[in-house]
Parts: C-alpha cells; structure tokens; sequence
C-alpha cells in the first residue's frame, strides 16, 4: 500500500510538472503573434524568439514610414517561401518598443538585421532589399560560395538589367573572395562567374577582370588588382549600375541616398523650360568625367513632390536653373557661381570642389564693416528681416547674383535711387548676394529681384514689376508708401484696442482675485 501511494505522488508530480512545462511554450506561442508568417517581437518576447531560431532575420521599421512599408511587403513575401527552413523573418516598430531599441542598439542603421545561434550582440547587418527575392538572395549568398554563381552567360548578356561578370582563371584566387564578398552585399544585382575564354575574348579583354553588361553591351570592365577591396569593387558596381545622371523621384531615392559616392552635384531645373534639354544634355557630359567621384543627379523643380527636397536646401522654383554641391558627410552646400550652365562651366565647379577650392553656401554671410553707413545698405541673411521688417521704415532692396549680368547692371541704376533719396528718413534703399544668403520669405520672379516692404507690422512684400527706370522707381515707392499709410491708420487702430481689451481683461482679474481675498 505505501509503495502504491509513492508511485502515484511520483506519477502526480511528473505530470504537474510536464503542464508546468508544456504552459511556457503556450504563453510563447501566445505572446510571440505572427502576421503572414512574421514574428511580431517586443521587448518581452524577444529573447524568446531568439532562443528558439536558429537564423532570426528582424527588421526594425517605423510603421509611418514609406520604405519601412516596402521592406515589410518584402519580408511578407519571404517569410512565405522560407516556411520549414531554419530562418525565421521578424519585425520591432521603433516607435513602440524605445526600450528593446536602445537595448539592442538599433537607433540606426542598418535597419535589418540577422542574429545568428541566440547572440544577440553580433548581428549580421543586411542590406535594405527592394523586394522579397532580395531576401532570398542574400540568404542563399551567405550560405552559399562563388561556385553558386558559375553560369551560362548566353541569358545574362542579354538582360535589361545589368549584370557582373566576374572572368577568373582560378576560381580559389582571393579576388573571386572579394568579388563573392561583394556580391553578398548587393543582393539586388545579378552576380555571374565564368572561365569561358570565348566571353573574355569576345570583349578583348584578360584574366581577373570584372564586366558590367547591360543588353549584351559592355557598359563597363574594372580590373581587380591585389589591392582592391570589397568596398572598392561595391562602389564601381553601385556606380555605373545607375546612369551618369540620376533623376531624382520617389523611386530612386533610395538608390542616390545610399549611393557609396557621398559628393552630390544637383541641377534644379524645370523640365518643361525651353532650354531644359540643353542644360541637360550639358550636365550629362560633364557627369561622365566624375563617375566615382560625383554623383550627378537633376531635380525637376515643376515637380510638386520634390517640394520638402527644394525647401532642403532651399530653393525656388522661380531661381531654376542651378547647380549645387553637397557632401553627404558634413552637408555643406556650394553653390555654382554662374547663370551660364555649359560644359566647361560644370566641369570647372566640380574640379574646385574636389580640390578643396570652391567657397560653401553659407546661411549667412558676416556682417560687412560699415554695412549702413553708404547711401546703399549691404544686407547679409543675419541682418535681413531685421531691416526689412522694421514697422516705422519704408525698404527697397535689390535681390541680386553676383555672377549675372542682368544683376550687375543694375547697381548704377541702385546707387542712384540711394542718392535720390537719401534725404528721406523714413526709406531705406539697400542689397543682398541672393547666392550667398539664405532668403527666407516668399517672393516671387528671376532675380535680379526688386522688392519693397512697406512702413507696416504686417510682414508684406511687394514685388516691383515696372521699367527700370529711376523715375518709375520712385513713382512705384510714392503710390506703395501711400497705399501703406492708410494700411498702418488701421494697424494702429487694431493695435490700440487690443492693448485697451488686454488691459481690461487684467482689470478684471486682478478685481476678481481682490474680492476672493
């Protein structure tokens, strides 16, 4: 009898303590939630997620955001295929799991990551796929070897998109590691390897030598040397896989932001102006002569959606054409000193730039010594609003480049407004380098600009539209000063009962507190 009853106290404990143990997996299954085959991890089921697969592939996304929706659709669509494979696809939205974020260090790039064997401190950065084969291919990349990539190249020389061919003698010499390294980080281009003489031959070209063909053209041959590095080769593909010069859309921004060439030259332009095709095709030639140095890209001012990209770097539909340069490391701006946009005048911008010579757009030129003491007021971005925004002032300034003709003729013509007027307190006639000062209030018109801001509280801007012509001016300025007297008796009017409602209001509070004391 008591042998019975330990077998059942030993039979009652084996089975609470396999529901003891069955219940974890339970509580996993239920606070680890999938959608269409991805795991939806926070902070209290990541470790879980992380023990239990072998290969956890997570993207970090913030659900607001354009590419992260992209990167979500791709890793729906792998997560399919991968079913029953040892790698498990996974999300974290950033905006909502702050803590594991800092935990695991992933404020920044890169977005996807994949933690191998449950290390949770080494992860493998992947690169941002344009779609779910992307994914696929990196996997099988990594897991795989060069010899994955030999092929028949009679398909792959006539694709339309572009294709590497990497042609070596020995397929166990280092440069086949550094171009498979290569490929693995580029998952998105198509990747070949062949020892056939009759490709090589074909394009009169040697041994260990990489091709980019594009529709059976050689677009271009790069010739791996000992030094070369997976870094180099990268930027050579990455490079010449897009054309000399880059619209800039929805669709390729990522493709220009994530460019390894950091130096960016833009042309603002409008595409629909008379001259586009010539300015165009101008900047395309001068494109080709800085391939790995310069990323050239033009930008269609027209276009409603490159709106936040021309407040960027804060440009007006109205002052297109324009160059710019910007260096994606430090973000500082130049800005092509010329209205003449040919060859030589591109080519010339870009070689100052490189050489450290070209002078960077400032938001703000300093303050000349003296700046208000000639007839002609020099005004910088600092001194700007303040000038022209004065209420009891009346100010006439010439928005101007340097560079332009049209802008230089009309400095006598603005001296002798000054002179003109000098007498009269109550104006202010001044200029500003448009080219060098951020402009930061809404006009409208090609500079040379000639704009006036009335005696008034109201911030008002009124663009000159006449000849120019000394008297014209002074009539236009007379009938604006006029116009804003009558403005300001109003302004004032306002201003004063205002100031008496505020001050009533106040009566009445401090009445009210006095009669609850």
């Amino acid at each position: 009898m008591r042998t019975l009853l330990l077998l059942g106290a030993t039979a009652l404990c084996l089975c609470a303590f396999v529901a003891a143990d069955k219940q974890p997996d339970r509580q996993a299954n239920k606070s680890s939630p999938e959608k269409d085959g991805v795991l939806q991890l926070k902070k209290g089921n990541f470790n879980r997620a992380l023990r239990k697969h072998k290969q956890l592939l997570v993207h970090f996304y913030a659900p607001l955001s354009g590419e992260g929706h992209r990167v979500s659709a791709a890793f729906e669509g792998a997560a399919a295929e991968l079913q029953g494979s040892e790698v498990k696809l996974a999300v974290v939205d950033v905006t909502q799991e702050k803590d594991l974020v800092k935990e695991l260090n992933a404020t920044g790039l890169p977005a996807i990551r994949l933690y191998l064997s449950g290390d949770k401190h080494n992860p493998v950065p992947c690169p941002v796929p344009q779609n779910s084969a992307s994914i696929l291919t990196w996997l099988k990349r990594r897991a795989g070897s060069a010899a994955d990539l030999i092929a028949d190249l009679s398909q792959s020389e006539a694709s339309e998109e572009l294709t590497v061919v990497g042609f070596f003698k020995e397929l166990d010499h280092e440069y086949v590691q550094v171009f498979y390294a290569a490929a693995i980080d580029l998952p998105d281009v198509s990747f070949v390897v062949t020892q056939d003489n009759e490709v090589i031959n074909k394009y009169g070209l040697t041994h260990d030598v990489v091709l980019l063909l594009k529709k059976s053209k050689l677009i271009q041959a790069y010739k791996m040397m000992p030094q070369t590095s997976k870094e180099e080769l990268i930027i050579f593909i990455t490079v010449y896989q897009m054309d000399p010069v880059t619209e800039y859309t929805g669709q390729t921004a990522t493709q220009i932001l994530t460019s390894p060439v950091l130096n960016h030259a833009l042309l603002f332009v409008n595409k629909s102006s008379a001259d586009f095709k010539e300015i165009y095709s101008a900047f395309n030639s001068a494109a080709e002569a800085f391939r790995l140095r310069v990323l050239f890209v033009w930008v269609n001012v027209d276009e409603p959606r490159n709106g936040r990209l021309m407040e960027y770097f804060r440009v007006r539909d109205f002052e297109a054409p324009l160059i710019r340069l910007v260096n994606l490391t430090d973000h500082v701006t130049y800005h092509l000193p010329s209205d003449t946009l040919d060859v030589d005048t591109i080519k010339q911008f870009c070689q100052s730039y490189l050489q450290g010579q070209a002078k960077p757009k400032l938001q703000s030129e300093p303050i000349p010594e003296g700046w208000d003491k000639q007839p002609v007021k020099e005004l910088v971005g600092m001194t700007l609003e303040k000038v022209v925004f004065n209420p009891n002032k009346t100010v006439f300034v010439l928005f101007y480049l340097p560079y332009s003709q049209e802008s230089r003729a009309m400095f006598p013509l603005w001296e002798e407004l000054a002179e003109a007027l000098k007498e009269r307190e109550d104006v202010v006639v001044a200029r500003i380098d448009a080219s060098a000062n951020d402009i930061n209030m809404s006009m409208q018109g090609a500079y040379p600009s000639l704009c006036l801001f009335p005696a008034l509280y109201a911030e008002r801007v009124v663009v000159y539209p006449g000849k120019r012509k000394l008297k014209d001016l002074i009539k236009f300025l007379d009938k604006e000063m006029e116009k804003a007297k009558k403005d300001r008796v109003k302004e004032d009017e306002d201003r004063r009962k205002y100031i008496e409602a505020a001050k009533a209001e106040e009566a009445k509070k401090a009445n009210k507190t006095k009669d609850e004391l």
